[in-house]
């Protein structure tokens, strides 16, 4: 039979589940009992030197206050972002304005997705009757399809919710979108122009597969949305 004392149990007999309930109730225990206090020795690191507990403390406290250091780095580096993306669709809201037709919109639209967002590849899909095509500029960035083409069936889930959507899509959506042969894009923006997308839809694809990811925020391209499709209508 072992004779070997449970860890939890001190030779006095007060247990350590006892003496740490007694130093939670009174936190203010070492400031009455400063000399216990610097007496105490605790281990910096296994087989390391022992370090006052006053030191310890100092020690936790300064890496808690690394971890909030970059966590508020972390909220700056995000609120920055969204500043420069607050005054690019600001831009984007004055150059529509100042647009004369539906083909300076759509040129207006096109540059700024290539020159201030970045897009590495975009498309805008108007539904409109294909006899009515002959209004708009024949460019790559413009495709005008019938709201009931069979290819769009693909898209009726999305279509359906009229909200935006990132991540990866299928095969054929993409091959919908932007041509054949263009397996590099690795993840997709999908943003509906007007209720129910009423106008059509903005894809803007970008070769890393996780720069539209499904757990982004899609807040800024709700309103990008909203800005074209005010500009188309």
């Amino acid at each position: 039979m072992s004779t070997q004392r449970k860890p939890s149990v001190r030779e006095d007999g007060i247990s350590e589940e006892a003496v740490e309930h007694y130093l939670r109730i009174h936190p203010d225990f070492f400031e009455h009992h400063a000399d216990l206090l610097m007496s105490l020795r605790l281990p910096h690191q296994p087989g390391g030197l022992a370090v006052s507990l006053v030191e310890r403390q100092v020690m936790t406290l300064r890496q808690q206050n690394h971890k909030l250091e970059r966590k508020l780095k972390d909220l700056l580096d995000v609120a920055r972002a969204n500043e420069g993306l607050a005054d690019k669709i600001h831009a984007l809201a004055t150059s529509l304005l100042a647009a004369a037709d539906v083909n300076a919109v759509l040129d207006t639209v096109e540059t700024s997705l290539r020159e201030d967002f970045g897009a590495q590849h975009s498309v805008l899909v108007l539904f409109e009757d294909p006899s009515a095509a002959r209004k708009f500029k024949a460019t790559r960035f413009v495709r005008i399809v019938d709201r009931e083409d069979a290819a769009l069936k693909t898209f009726s889930t999305f279509l359906a919710s009229a909200r935006p959507r990132c991540g990866q899509v299928r095969d054929t959506q993409r091959d919908f979108l932007f041509g054949e042969g263009t397996d590099e894009i690795g993840s997709v923006a999908l943003v509906p122009l007007g209720k129910k997308a009423t106008h059509g839809l903005l894809a803007v694809g970008s070769f890393d597969s996780d720069h539209f990811s499904p757990a982004m925020s899609t807040e800024f391209l709700r309103r990008i949305g909203e800005l074209v499709a005010a500009g188309l209508s």
